[in-house]
């Protein structure tokens, strides 16, 4: 066992629990009618009839004690619920069979996030951004629960690997694999995941940019989504191994521009997308211009000499790349 970390855990084989809630009750009726005896046994004037009535009531006594402390050891279970057990400051064992059990009444559940609520975090601008963690658990139980959780980590502001001020929120499915580490090694495994997620989101926008520069195939937070998921979704594990957490699935479900830039960055895109158009109709009016002449010159409808071929493809470029419909002029003389 690492020092400092528990690396092992005792799964523990209990008694059952109904034999031992009959048992703890059978003794504590049984308290009754032995006093009862030591009192009819007891008259004055017989010899020893203090001591027996003396020994009745302190028999008694201890059948009822001995019941109630037993009743304290009983344990209820519910599936997918593990329950971290020590004895006199020691670990004892962990439950994880749902049912009812038996274990040493001295034991001690402990859950240090029993009662605790998650509380807002705020970043450097003052502003909350709320941590919200969907617990299926009561605020009063020591169980940890090991059903599937999610944990929202709402939206950030970061700065890209190129500067640019972006928000990025994420979202986490996670459970407990190992009560024992999650309960031991970690102060409340629930801020810790949240910490660790935070850090890792932060992380993962300044390796990589919003967007990718003209041609580039570099990996981006915009359309490589699934894959930087992946990526803090290892790093992510990495992190809570300790504490006995397995992370199901890591995704992005906010990503933006931050408001300041964001005007600025639709005006950007929005060029992008109109020089790209202009290049494919430039193209296109290029390529049909070139099959117009050739067919005019195979079909020898008319000869054109270099400088009426350069005034039809000027005209032409203009009709086939203008932004409005072209206004045809009839000319009823030679255009010779």
């Amino acid at each position: 066992m690492e020092k400092g970390k528990f690396t092992e855990e005792k799964v523990l084989k209990t008694k059952s629990g109904m034999f031992m809630l009959l048992a703890s009750i059978v003794m504590i009726l049984l308290s009754v009618p032995v006093i009862i005896a030591g009192g009819m046994y007891f008259q004055p004037g017989r010899s020893g009839a203090g001591v027996v009535l003396a020994l009745a009531i302190i028999g008694g006594i201890l059948l009822i004690c001995v019941g109630t402390v037993l009743l304290c050891g009983l344990k209820i279970i519910h599936p997918n619920e593990a329950l971290v057990l020590t004895l006199f400051g020691n670990y004892y064992g962990t439950l994880y069979e749902a049912g009812f059990h038996w274990v040493n009444p001295f034991c001690t559940a402990i859950n240090p996030t029993a009662g605790q609520k998650e509380t807002p975090q705020k970043e450097a601008n003052s502003k909350e951004v709320s941590i919200n963690l969907n617990l299926n658990t009561s605020s009063m139980s020591k169980k940890v629960s090991l059903k599937t959780m999610t944990l929202d980590n709402a939206k950030q502001k970061v700065n890209d690997e190129l500067g640019n001020p972006i928000e990025i929120g994420t979202i986490v499915i996670w459970k407990v694999k190992n009560a024992t580490k999650a309960v031991l090694n970690v102060e409340n495994f629930k801020e810790y995941l949240s910490i660790q997620c935070d850090a890792i989101t932060r992380n993962a926008a300044r390796n990589y940019p919003y967007d990718a520069n003209d041609g580039s195939d570099e990996k981006t937070l915009r359309g490589s989504s699934q894959e930087i998921a992946d990526i803090m979704q290892e790093e992510l594990q990495k992190k809570v191994v300790d504490a006995g957490i397995d992370i199901i699935d890591v995704r992005i479900t906010h990503l933006a521009y931050a408001p300041e830039i964001a005007s600025a960055m639709l005006q950007r895109q929005q060029a992008t997308a109109i020089i790209d158009a202009r290049q494919k109709i430039v193209e296109g009016a290029v390529s049909m211009v070139e099959m117009a002449l050739q067919q005019l010159s195979e079909n020898q409808i008319v000869e054109l000499d270099e400088e009426r071929k350069a005034a039809m493809v000027s005209n032409l470029l203009v009709v086939l790349c203008g932004n409005k419909d072209a206004q045809p002029i009839v000319n009823s003389g030679s255009i010779y």
